[in-house]
């Protein structure tokens, strides 16, 4: 699983972007964030392609834009850092570019200004990811301004508090600035399902934010209907524990786990420098690592409270302690 495709084209900074001229909100959708993470983008460019062959009227507008756009032509995560972790205030104020990764986050950014949010009526965000290992698709959220209320009109399982100890994201430098948003990750890397999981979230954040009807497109986006599927199975949870890993740990994951698995405690969950690591909860797996690039070993979430919260607190700064377990 650590051998990906390289992209072999040049890929456009702007993938697309659409607005049938009516009042509305702008949807802001990130793809390729980490360069092994494809998927999203080819999502974005069906998506894109229908809209501009069909016309439908949408209020407001969306744009779609690439990531790590020299990682994805390479097929690897990243070049000299995680993009996933430059978005910190320090970086942004202090305008530090001293990686690829910081110099393509300024690009995202410009294009970001291009859409100041006095010209809408609200400002959304959707930021596209795929997973090292098999996966159930699910929206990840920052419990901050009504990102959780506008997370759970979507019908996929939602996890809080990854964003309350992975610091520096891309939805931490979007939900600060104040727009409405959250990541969604599609599935596992290369899959086709989690392309159709990234094509479905489109279709769906276009529906809820811009007001497309989709009956009144030619054909019913298959996408979109499958992924109304998991309605019924969506479940809430949260993060309990990270198991961070140092840049020297040789780390390697027991085989077959998948995000939401169940675990018990003094299950055999990984080796961690020749050592054994145990569960010590009865909870469930989330994100375990099965590629070569990462400082995350796997997360542990226990199910939680599904009413959706509206916090009005301001978003902590990146550099504050978390209150959630660390290895």
């Amino acid at each position: 699983m650590n051998n990906y495709k390289k992209i072999n084209i040049e890929i456009p900074r702007v993938i697309g972007t659409y607005s049938s001229g009516l009042d509305g909100p702008l949807l802001f959708i990130t793809a390729g964030i980490h360069g092994n993470e494809p998927s999203g983008l080819r999502a974005l460019q069906k998506v894109f392609e229908i809209l501009e062959a069909e016309k439908p009227k949408i209020k407001g507008r969306v744009i779609g834009v690439s990531g790590n756009r020299a990682a994805l032509q390479q097929g690897v995560r990243f070049i000299d850092e995680d993009l996933n972790r430059t978005w910190t205030v320090e970086n942004i104020k202090n305008k530090i570019i001293d990686s690829h990764e910081k110099k393509e986050m300024f690009e995202i950014i410009e294009i970001l200004n291009q859409y100041p949010e006095e010209e809408f009526t609200k400002r959304y965000f959707l930021d596209c990811h795929t997973t090292s290992s098999a996966s159930a698709p699910y929206i990840s959220v920052q419990e901050v301004n009504d990102n959780d209320v506008w997370a759970h009109q979507f019908p996929t399982h939602i996890i809080r508090g990854f964003s309350d100890i992975v610091l520096g994201c891309i939805d931490h430098y979007e939900s600060r600035i104040g727009i409405t948003g959250f990541v969604f990750e599609g599935g596992q890397h290369e899959s086709k399902v989690a392309e159709m999981n990234h094509e479905g979230i489109i279709w769906l954040a276009l529906v809820n934010a811009c007001k497309l009807d989709l009956e009144k497109l030619s054909h019913y986006p298959e996408a979109a209907a499958m992924l109304l599927d998991n309605k019924k199975k969506q479940k809430t949870f949260e993060i309990s524990y990270r198991h961070g890993l140092a840049p020297e740990d040789e780390f390697r994951m027991e085989a077959g786990y998948s995000n939401f698995q169940p675990i018990k405690k003094g299950e055999l969950l990984a080796y961690q420098n020749g050592k054994p690591v145990y569960s010590k909860w009865d909870a469930y797996i989330f994100m375990p690592l099965y590629q070569k690039q990462g400082n995350d070993g796997f997360f542990v979430a226990t199910e939680a409270n599904s009413e959706p919260s509206l916090r009005s607190s301001n978003l902590r700064s990146d550099s504050s302690k978390s209150k959630i377990q660390r290895s």
